[in-house]
């Protein structure tokens, strides 16, 4: 009941839109139809061949001795091969005493490759290896096969010319091929119609003369009237189309180009020459009526006249970048030392005289005075610089505590640290004493 109900290829082939996915097996399907449309559909990836192989995968392969793998010839390039070899045959050469000694201390670093040229090799001169499209899977055979899309029609191999006789070589090109006696009787091959075959559609190549004689090149396909049958065999075509393309004058030049300051300004002169000319020629132009300007009298109002030359270029900048009192990058600062750091909380020995701004305990430094304002009127001269001794006095005998203070917390924190260190000495000395073999 299946073969009966079962639809032959040719009825598939009827049915579908890509007859030529077809295959013998495709009719045995639970829906044949659909599956030569999913065969047919782009980017689809095949079911592999050995699907319905009897024998295993890669059976045929049994006993064929695997080449070695070959590298790159970029990676050749580096000298990584010559490099090795050399090591190979050095340690081909030594002996087993030597080669036990390699083994317990081993020497690193033999083969060393300039960074640089290792850099170049895989950033600069890599390149990407022949890879597969997308679905063309690997099949058992494949690499003895004869790839189509390398060669094209009417281009002979050295191989095929050495089989049918012909010498292989520079002006191998001039012996025509045996074949072409028969396509200049029967005519060019269907299949390539656009194909271009000297002697029989082109023209035969120089030095080169019809007839059957040896290394001759047939007799030219042509009607009745001297025309030739099937394309421009004797080269008339060619040399009509190149006279006609020279008669005609192309220009050149480049439409988008801009044209430079200097030819500008040379087409404003002449334009300017060409006006002025003119105007003589032709003697003074009369104004129309009521456009007069009245004499002694101008329209432009005061201020907006158009001055000769207008200067854009900043020269101010430009008279400073050519030439001048170069600028000073810095300034040495004035360092002054200060005998006593004082009561500050960041102070230092060393100040430095800022320009502008008077040096901390350099006479300037202010000192506040109490005073009541009733006393204002009473107090005189010296009795204000009395008040003032005093403050200064006070305020040095603060300071003067302050550095004591900070000495003796230093003195106590100092014999802190020695007690500590004393103490550690102790239990280390009895540890030592207290250990015994």
């Amino acid at each position: 009941m299946k073969k009966l109900t079962r639809m032959t290829i040719a009825q598939l082939k009827q049915q579908v839109a890509r007859p030529d996915v077809v295959e013998m097996h495709d009719v045995t399907s639970r829906d044949p139809l659909l599956l030569v449309a999913l065969k047919s559909t782009r980017n689809t990836v095949p079911v592999p061949r050995h699907w319905c192989f009897k024998r295993k995968y890669l059976q045929g392969k049994r006993g064929i001795e695997k080449p070695p793998f070959d590298l790159p010839e970029f990676i050749k390039k580096t000298g990584i091969m010559e490099m090795r070899q050399a090591l190979a045959e050095k340690e081909e050469a030594k002996n087993m005493k030597a080669k036990m000694r390699e083994k317990v201390r081993p020497k690193m670093g033999k083969i060393d490759i300039d960074y640089q040229k290792l850099h170049d090799a895989f950033f600069k001169w890599q390149t990407k290896p022949r890879m597969t499209i997308h679905g063309d899977l690997y099949y058992e055979g494949k690499e003895f096969e004869t790839r189509l899309k390398e060669k094209k029609p009417g281009d002979l191999s050295d191989d095929l010319r050495t089989a049918l006789g012909m010498p292989v070589g520079a002006s191998s090109n001039k012996i025509p091929p045996p074949w072409l006696i028969a396509m200049q009787r029967y005519g060019p091959p269907p299949s390539y119609p656009n194909l271009k075959i000297p002697g029989l559609n082109a023209p035969i190549p120089e030095g080169c003369s019809f007839g059957y004689h040896a290394g001759g090149w047939g007799k030219p396909p042509v009607d009745e009237h001297g025309k030739p049958l099937y394309g421009d065999v004797f080269g008339v075509q060619s040399k009509d189309f190149d006279n006609a393309a020279g008669d005609e004058d192309v220009e050149r030049t480049l439409w988008g180009e801009l044209e430079s300051e200097s030819e500008e300004s040379e087409s404003e002169e002449e334009s300017e020459e060409e006006e002025g000319e003119g105007v003589e020629e032709s003697g003074l132009v009369t104004p129309a009526e009521g456009l007069i300007t009245p004499s002694g009298v101008t329209s432009i109002p005061a201020g907006m006249e158009t001055p000769e030359m207008i200067e854009l270029r900043k020269r101010k900048v430009e008279t400073e970048m050519e030439g001048g009192e170069t600028p000073s990058l810095y300034q040495v600062l004035p360092e002054r030392r200060n005998e006593r750091v004082g009561a500050a909380m960041m102070a230092s020995t060393h100040t430095y005289d800022l320009p502008g701004k008077r040096p901390a305990g350099a006479g300037g430094e202010g000192v506040e005075v109490a005073l009541d304002p009733s006393e204002l009127d009473l107090v005189d001269t010296d009795a204000m610089a009395q008040r003032y001794e005093e403050r200064m006095r006070e305020t040095q005998l603060e300071k003067e505590d302050l550095s004591d203070m900070v000495a003796e917390h230093a003195a106590k924190q100092k014999n802190k640290r020695k007690r500590q260190q004393a103490q550690q000495d102790d239990k280390k000395s009895k540890k030592y004493k207290e250990f015994k073999f």
